[in-house]
């Protein structure tokens, strides 16, 4: 097995994936997918793969079909140190390079597919024809094909695509979750870390983006944001304007920052958005698709009422952008980006660290056990008492089992910004009892309220009711 080269900051998972398909390479002709959004480090592992193996690389650009051609006649020739001459169709460079790659190495390594097939729908085509002739001649030649237009991609191996069924190898490369990114950032103070990751979330390449600028304490986090995000000679700052644009599946992009901004605004439903954005639900079920095909939002259904999920945006910087940047960006792009942060901060409390921290506690809870048992599904939900909507912010079902009542693991309520107490832990009472009137097993359901300010101590006391404070997160 590859050892993972030490600049490769974690991505065990991955590497360790990767390493397998390099060394079955020797072995039989293979196809693989790795995937994921700019940014989060895909070529930059790649590169360091096909280093350690001495494998073929090329990164394709946005250009036409002739172009793309020439370059990878240049690339391959490079490689192979002899001329290959020139390619005047896909079907003749994937010939070529299935007949006489093997000569150099057995590992290939095709960056930015969707640049190419943008251009060259046929490609994947010729890919499968090449592979399965491949097969029978036992030329064991092994492609790996990546790309960042998640809509794109996720199509390559998709339904009737003409590569389904012929990969062995399915990677999608996503942000660190907000343990790992506050080990890549280096940030040790969970009220620092859990800021800054509700900005740049767990992106790999912003650190270099804001050129290894961190927070050194708490009290430098509203300057760092200055100099950073909100600096217009930073890249960070102008980022969440293009992810957008990047998607090839987005032909015009005013609808949908329109909707985006809504659901950072706090409109996470259907008609809230639709509300918002000023088209009728029908109008938006396309973009909402597409945004969710390019994993820019997710929908998460409601653990208790499937039919009415809730929309929550998957990047934290365009939450950020979205809820305190957008609607002041001249000033910031004029260098009065202090003035819009100082007039921003009831703004970024409310809609971007409340909601970030309940999505954290989400996360916790996934692989927290409960009671020594592991969680099955965890989300969100509302249980109705009467009139009232009881929210519940983090629920955790054990894995459900044939034939039983579905167990609920714990039960709990968020706050960022506010001490909880006893009127929290009644309502989580009323709650769970509401639960077990409705046919869940509750019988060893924890209360938990998780704080980012603290507890009462009067809770602390309570012996059903556990606490999870902001340093628990990152313990």
């Amino acid at each position: 097995m590859l050892t993972k080269p030490r600049m490769v900051f974690g991505r065990d998972m991955e590497w360790s994936a990767l390493a397998g398909f390099a060394a079955r390479s020797d072995q039989k002709p293979q196809i693989g997918v790795v995937s994921g959004r700019r940014r989060q480090g895909k070529t930059y592992l790649l590169q360091a793969l096909t280093r350690s193996v001495g494998g073929f690389y090329f990164g394709a650009t946005q250009a036409t079909e002739a172009e793309s051609l020439r370059l990878f006649a240049e690339a391959l020739a490079d490689f192979m140190d002899e001329p290959v001459g020139r390619f005047d169709s896909w079907d003749t460079a994937i010939k070529f390079l299935y007949s006489r790659i093997h000569t150099k190495t057995r590992l290939v390594v095709i960056d930015e597919f969707p640049y190419l097939t943008t251009a060259s729908p046929q490609l994947p085509s010729i890919l499968q024809r090449e592979f399965d002739q491949a097969v029978s001649r036992r030329n064991p030649v092994s492609v790996l094909l990546c790309g960042s237009a998640m809509s794109v991609m996720g199509r390559v191996l998709a339904g009737d695509a003409p590569l389904r069924g012929r990969a062995n190898l399915e990677i999608v490369m996503r942000p660190f979750d907000y343990l790992e990114a506050a080990g890549f950032w280096q940030l040790t103070d969970p009220l620092v870390a859990m800021k800054v990751h509700s900005v740049v979330g767990g992106t790999a390449a912003y650190r270099e983006f804001v050129n290894q600028d961190v927070p050194v304490s708490a009290d430098d986090f509203d300057d760092w944001v200055n100099r950073t995000v909100f600096n217009p000679t930073i890249p960070l700052c102008r980022e969440a304007r293009y992810l957008l644009e990047e998607e090839t599946e987005v032909p015009d992009t005013a609808v949908y920052h329109s909707i985006l901004a809504a659901v950072a605004a706090g409109n996470n439903n259907l008609s809230g958005i639709s509300s918002y954005v000023g088209r009728k639900t029908p109008e938006i079920t396309r973009q909402l698709t597409i945004l969710e095909d390019c994993r820019l939002i997710r929908r998460d259904p409601d653990v208790f009422r499937k039919n009415r999920p809730r929309y929550r945006i998957c990047e934290p910087l365009l939450t950020f952008y979205n809820a305190v940047m957008r609607t002041q960006w001249s000033l910031i792009e004029t260098g009065r980006g202090a003035t819009v942060w100082r007039g921003a901060q009831a703004r970024f409390h409310s809609q971007v660290l409340g909601p970030h921290f309940e999505q954290l506690c989400r996360e916790y809870a996934q692989f927290t056990p409960v009671n020594g048992e592991l969680p099955g599904v965890v989300g969100a939900g509302v249980v109705v008492d009467e009139r009232n909507q009881l929210e519940l912010d983090v629920v955790v079902f054990a894995p459900e089992e044939p034939g039983k009542r579905k167990r609920v693991l714990s039960i709990g309520e968020t706050k960022w910004g506010e001490v909880m107490g006893k009127r929290q832990a009644s309502r989580l009472q009323r709650a769970r009892d509401l639960l077990d009137q409705r046919g869940f097993d509750v019988d060893e359901c924890r209360l938990i309220c998780y704080s980012a300010k603290g507890f009462e101590e009067a809770l602390k006391n309570e012996t059903n009711v556990t606490t999870v404070g902001l340093a628990d997160l990152y313990v």
